[in-house]
C-alpha cells in the first residue's frame, strides 16, 4: 500500500517462574525508524498473574512497565535511556535484561498508521481472548 513504512515490535511478558515456561502477555512496544516513531502499550491483567504465581505483588511490577512505556515516549526524567534516540531506545526496550519481564524476539511488518497497528497488536496479543 502506498504510504506503508516497515516497523517492528516485540511483545513483553512476564515469566513467574522461568523453570516451568508459563508467561502472560503485558505489553507490545511498536517501532518505526522511516518515521521515527516509537511507542509502548502494557497493562497487567492481576487476576491472570495470580492464578500462575499466588502471593505475587503486583504492584512491584507495574513500575517496570511503566518504565518501559516512559522510556518509548523519551520522558526526560525517565533516565538516560529515554535521552537516546528512538533507534537506540528501541534496542534498549527489545533486549533481553530481566528474568522476569522479558521481551519476545522482534517481529516485522508494514502499516500506514504506527499508532493504529500498536492498538491492533496490544488488543490482539495483550487482551483477554474473547
Amino acid at each position: 500500500m502506498p504510504g506503508d513504512s516497515p516497523f517492528s515490535y516485540a511483545v513483553y511478558r512476564v515469566v513467574p517462574h522461568v523453570d516451568r515456561g508459563e508467561r502472560i502477555n503485558v505489553g507490545v512496544v511498536l517501532f518505526s525508524r522511516p518515521i521515527d516513531y516509537l511507542a509502548a502499550r502494557t497493562s497487567l491483567d492481576e487476576d491472570r498473574l495470580a492464578a500462575l504465581w499466588p502471593g505475587v505483588d503486583a504492584a512491584e511490577i507495574r513500575p517496570h512497565l511503566n518504565a518501559i512505556e516512559r522510556i518509548a515516549r523519551g520522558d526526560v526524567d525517565a533516565g538516560p535511556i529515554a535521552a537516546l534516540d528512538t533507534t537506540a531506545r528501541f534496542h534498549w526496550l527489545v533486549a533481553p535484561s530481566s528474568t522476569i519481564i522479558q521481551p519476545s524476539a522482534v517481529h516485522t511488518g508494514m502499516c500506514g498508521e504506527p499508532e493504529a497497528e500498536l492498538d491492533a497488536l496490544f488488543a490482539s496479543l495483550v487482551g483477554r481472548p474473547k
